[in-house]
Formats: C-alpha cells, sequence, structure tokens
C-alpha cells in the first residue's frame, strides 16, 4: 500500500517511520530540509516542499496514494487547507488528520476527512486511565469501550473461564492471558493461575467493576 505522511512533526514523523517499517511504500514530506534529509533513509521517498495549495499537492503524487495522513495539526488553517483540497478537489479516498482540539476535529469532519486524530488527548486519557486503576494497562476504542489488562482477582484463582461466566457476571468477554510480552489466547477450560492477567473488553465501567472484586 501507499501513503503520503504531510507534516513530520512527532507524529508524523513516527506514524511515517513505523509505516515504512512494516513494508508500506511511504512518501514523507515536510517544509524543514533537516527533518527531511534525517527521515530520507527510513522512507520510500522524503520531499522537501511547503505545501500550500491544490499544485503544490499534485506535485507529491497524492492522487496515487491509498491514504494520505496530514501531520500539520499545530498549524490550525494549513491543516485545514490541506484537508480539504485532498478530499474536495483530488478526491484522496482516505485521508487521515491530526487535530488539536475538539474544535479542529469538527471542522476537520465537516470537510471530510475520514479519521481524525487528537494524539494529546488520546494521550492523556491514556495515563489517566492507567494512574486511576493502579497502573492495570487500558486502551480505549471508543469512549466508552476498552480492551484492558486485569490482574486475577484471588477470588477467580483455580477457577476456568467457564466457571467465572464473565460475559452473563460482568458483560465483558476474556481474549487471553498475557504472559511477559505476549498475549496467550484461552479457551472456557484455561484454568486461572495466582500471576495471570486477563485481558478482557467491555464497556469502561464494566471493567473498572471487575477490578474491585
Amino acid at each position: 500500500m501507499k501513503f503520503c505522511v504531510i507534516g513530520l512533526g512527532r507524529f508524523g514523523y513516527k506514524v511515517a517511520t513505523v509505516l515504512a517499517e512494516h513494508g508500506m511504500e511511504v512518501v514523507a514530506v515536510d517544509s524543514n530540509e533537516s527533518i527531511v534529509a534525517s527521515i530520507r533513509d527510513l522512507v520510500t521517498q522524503a520531499i522537501c516542499v511547503r505545501i500550500a495549495d491544490e499544485t503544490s499537492l499534485r506535485s507529491i503524487g497524492v492522487e496515487d496514494m491509498d491514504a494520505v495522513i496530514v501531520g500539520t495539526g499545530e498549524n490550525f488553517a494549513q491543516s485545514i487547507l490541506i484537508t480539504a483540497l485532498l478530499k474536495k478537489r483530488l478526491k484522496v479516498p482516505n485521508v487521515i488528520a491530526r487535530g488539536i482540539n475538539e474544535i479542529h476535529k469538527e471542522i476537520l469532519t465537516l470537510i471530510g476527512a475520514n479519521q481524525i486524530i487528537l494524539p494529546e488527548q488520546e494521550i492523556g486519557m491514556r495515563l489517566a486511565d492507567d494512574l486511576a486503576t493502579e497502573l492495570t494497562s487500558i486502551m480505549r476504542l471508543t469512549k466508552n469501550f476498552a480492551v484492558a489488562h486485569i490482574q486475577a482477582p484471588k477470588k477467580f484463582i483455580g477457577k476456568t473461564i467457564e466457571e467465572l461466566k464473565l460475559t452473563k457476571n460482568y458483560n465483558i468477554q476474556c481474549i487471553g492471558i498475557k504472559k511477559d510480552d505476549d498475549i496467550v489466547p484461552t479457551d472456557d477450560s484455561y484454568v486461572l493461575l495466582a500471576d495471570d492477567k486477563l485481558v478482557c473488553a467491555g464497556a469502561v465501567d464494566r471493567i473498572k467493576e471487575l477490578m474491585l472484586v
């Protein structure tokens, strides 16, 4: 797949390099020559240009991309202009834009961005969730739905997943057990051990309820 990342701040730089690590074809674009030079050997193509209009977008070949990531969130006006041109003029099928606040997100949505990322808010929410839940790892997929690693409560030890009836009692699903840095899938016959961490998916409030068992 082909991706173009416009704006190589911390967000855009990381997106571009990790996409390249996954074997994707990546065109990285920024107006800062030193940043472009630093990423040149890490992506398919690095281009130093200031994106200011439709012509400059066409010059970097965005029409041939499967997705364009607009990482110029700090420059409110520029990110809106680029996103509008990509969606309204150039008809790029998938445009993912970085926003800086809810108002920015609403505007980007109105002009057609397929997905808006608010990295500062999402990182802040994840940190607050971790701190508020005794450092148990929790990742929200939406405002109210999450996947979390939960230390197996003492009353669960020695019981099978089936015996716990997590879906019936807590309306959550156990999708695996965290073992060191890996997640091992389980079935209903798995017997919980004292050091097990359950990988659960469900509503945030139900996950928090389970943690208090």
